[in-house]
């Protein structure tokens, strides 16, 4: 899973030059310019754009406080209904939520919802002002299984109502898909240390390099007091196509090339000749990720027409504007190599005889994901055929003491700021689960 922001060509932002991988593309606010831009906001009565936000982060509201220089006022607004808001100020697909719904669209352009948030929650950090403080955590033990938004977002909401919360992640780093599926030029790490801090300062604990069905199984889990478990992993298991060749050495997957990026692996090598297959946003992420990793040329495959292609438009905008070729209607027919390696992708059109032939060193699949099989961690669990978690409501699953939330969540949206809603819908179904003596 990755998200759009307003990173892109789009008026009213002065993208900076790509100075390098590590550095965040749309330039902060000022404080007057923060204000300058909430004075434009027209102070509707039903804010729109509050009801556009999926997580109630209730930006008609921050928006007012800025206007009337009321930051810390903002920062308690945004906090207390988003536990990552600082996260979800960079990577939310604003444009379809709370942008697109915003009134100030039939005058001119919507107010910069995302830069607004991201101004505010800069403040928060840089201050040290403190939104939320846990109570004492004197209530029924509760689990959690992966450390992405999901879970980030439950187990906080979970703590400040007395919760004692452990968060069990089977890589050496929490975060899930903020730390390894996102390019840090929409998505700084710093930013997702700080708000996982901001999580473990609440008393949620959480244990790396733990994994749930290999390190610790769930009757341990239930052993060890925890009455109630909630699924909160990521898609882990990358789709590719069925392309001979595919076995090449330099033809890999998204979620494997993303994160060795952003670990700064020194194995991690980003091509000189890449070519990304796939027209969402997690492709763009892997082709912006090689142009600023110094690769020569990027082109990004996808079989229908940019139209159509699922990719936020801002984001795509910028992707070209680093040189990053596009074909369109294009779809990979077969990898050629030398010597076990990838040297050419050739591609045939999807709506026509057209064929082309690319030079690549390195292929990429980005293409979609899907979850691991839970049915080998918890039995009995409903899945789909695609092993998706079906729930039946507000995370609530077949199994009385486990919750689902996040993107294995069958009915969920895939996006951060859906998982971090998702979690605390996931919460609130925890609560009652527990309030009734587990019943």
């Amino acid at each position: 899973m990755s998200d759009s922001n307003n990173v892109g060509i789009k008026e009213g932002i002065s993208l900076k030059p790509a100075q390098g991988y590590l550095e965040e593309t749309v330039p902060p606010f000022t404080p007057f310019m923060a204000m300058e831009e909430a004075s434009r906001c027209l102070l509707c009565y039903n804010p729109p754009c509050s009801e556009g936000c999926p997580a109630d982060t209730n930006p008609g509201d921050f928006i007012r406080a800025i206007r009337f220089r009321n930051f810390m006022g903002a920062a308690e607004i945004i906090r207390s209904n988003n536990i990552l808001g600082g996260v979800c100020a960079r990577v939310c697909p604003y444009e379809k939520t709370c942008e697109g719904a915003c009134e100030r669209s039939g005058i001119d352009k919507p107010i910069q919802i995302g830069r607004l948030q991201r101004f505010i929650t800069d403040y928060e950090k840089t201050t040290g002002f403190q939104v939320l403080e846990a109570p004492k955590a004197t209530k029924e033990k509760v689990a959690m299984i992966g450390s992405g938004p999901a879970s980030l977002s439950a187990a906080a909401t979970l703590a400040m109502k007395g919760y004692p919360v452990t968060i069990f992640e089977e890589k050496e780093k929490a975060g899930g898909v903020l730390s390894y599926g996102i390019v840090p030029a929409r998505l700084p790490q710093y930013v997702v240390d700080e708000e996982i801090e901001y999580v473990t300062n609440l008393g949620v604990e959480i244990k790396l390099n733990t994994k749930v069905g290999k390190d610790i199984f769930l009757e341990d889990l239930r052993k060890q007091g925890y009455k109630a478990i909630m699924l909160g992993a990521g898609m882990q298991i990358s789709r590719t196509l069925d392309v001979p060749g595919k076995e090449l050495n330099g033809v890999t997957t998204a979620v494997e090339y993303l994160a060795k990026a952003r670990s700064n692996s020194s194995d991690f090598n980003a091509g000189k000749h890449v070519v990304v297959i796939g027209g969402g946003d997690v492709a763009l992420d892997c082709a912006t990720t090689a142009r600023l990793k110094d690769a020569d040329s990027v082109t990004v495959l996808y079989r229908r027409t940019r139209e159509e292609a699922p990719a936020n438009r801002q984001e795509l905008e910028y992707t070209e504007s680093l040189g990053i070729n596009f074909a369109f209607t294009l779809s990979p027919a077969v990898f050629e190599g030398e010597n076990g390696k990838v040297t050419v992708v050739k591609a045939n059109g999807t709506r026509s005889k057209s064929a082309m032939k690319l030079e690549a060193d390195t292929v990429v699949f980005a293409i979609g994901q899907q979850p691991e099989d839970f049915s080998k961690i918890i039995e009995g669990i409903g899945l789909d055929k695609n092993n998706f978690v079906t729930s039946l409501e507000n995370g609530i699953t077949n199994i009385p003491d486990i919750f689902v939330a996040g993107d294995i969540d069958l009915n969920a949206k895939k996006t951060v700021v859906n998982s971090v809603q998702g979690g605390k819908i996931a919460a609130a179904s925890i609560e009652k689960y527990l309030q009734k003596g587990g019943k």
